[in-house]
């Protein structure tokens, strides 16, 4: 696959899913929008209900803060928009965007709000637009990380702030090996017992393969200094959930 600086190293695991970038758009897209009815369901399993909780607090301790805009990069079916919505108050307000038509129709049955049917690398807003730009666990799905990080950049007004939420590779092979047993095996096994039409078994898999070839923290945050951030940083907790963040001086 011929990437620029992508959020995925070279893995031959990747070849079994796409050989270029449009091919990559393609089968992500149609992968998204097959599992979208069911996603919120394995989510819930994957995070073992902590995921509202923590997406919420990753917001709140990152600045997002009544009455801001706020543009949700990557939202899929919400689970990070509803809540930046919850934090905006009736004075904020959120924009949605994501490539997946089909993502988007189920963050629209729990949330009325502004979407975007759009890849993180364009975004059709103008120029200093939104206080926060924030990102929940898709970063991996992006081909061109200078390009999405210097939109981020350009829709942002001075001041304003980016975080981008992401797992990691766990350090020991035990701890990988357990993760992607889970992420890919487990979650849409359960999610198919709980009765879930959508089959999110292929998207599943496919995380866990991304999970793998993740490009590295000192990668991402290095990318993020060259698109102009300042005070960058990387927070972890519980050894695989990083917050990478930066501010537009």
């Amino acid at each position: 696959m011929t990437k620029k600086n992508s959020a995925l190293k070279d893995d031959a695991r990747l070849g079994a899913y796409f050989a270029d970038e449009g091919e990559r758009r393609s089968v992500t897209r149609e992968m998204f929008d097959e599992a979208a009815a069911g996603y919120d369901q394995a989510d819930r399993i994957a995070a073992l209900g902590s995921g509202r909780w923590y997406r919420r607090e990753v917001l709140r301790r990152n600045g997002v803060r009544p009455g801001m805009a706020v543009l949700d990069v990557a939202a899929g079916t919400g689970l990070v928009t509803v809540e930046a919505h919850q934090l905006l108050g009736p004075q904020g307000r959120v924009v949605a965007l994501d490539p997946s038509p089909g993502m988007l129709a189920e963050l629209k049955k729990k949330l009325d709000v502004e979407t975007l049917t759009a890849y993180a690398e364009s975004i059709p807003l103008p120029d200093a637009s939104v206080d926060f730009v924030s990102m929940g666990y898709a970063l991996r799905h992006v081909g061109d990380m200078d390009a999405a990080f210097g939109e981020y950049f350009r829709v942002l007004k001075p001041g304003g702030r980016v975080c981008i939420m992401e797992i990691s590779r766990p350090a020991s092979r035990l701890g990988r090996l357990a993760l992607h047993a889970y992420i890919g095996g487990v979650v849409p096994m359960v999610t198919r017992l709980s009765g879930q039409a959508a089959d999110v078994r292929r998207l599943w898999e496919y995380y866990g393969d991304t999970i793998d070839a993740a490009a590295d923290p000192e990668s991402i945050l290095a990318t993020l200094r060259c698109a102009g951030f300042v005070d960058v940083d990387c927070a972890l907790t519980f050894g695989i959930f990083r917050e990478y963040t930066g501010r537009k001086a």
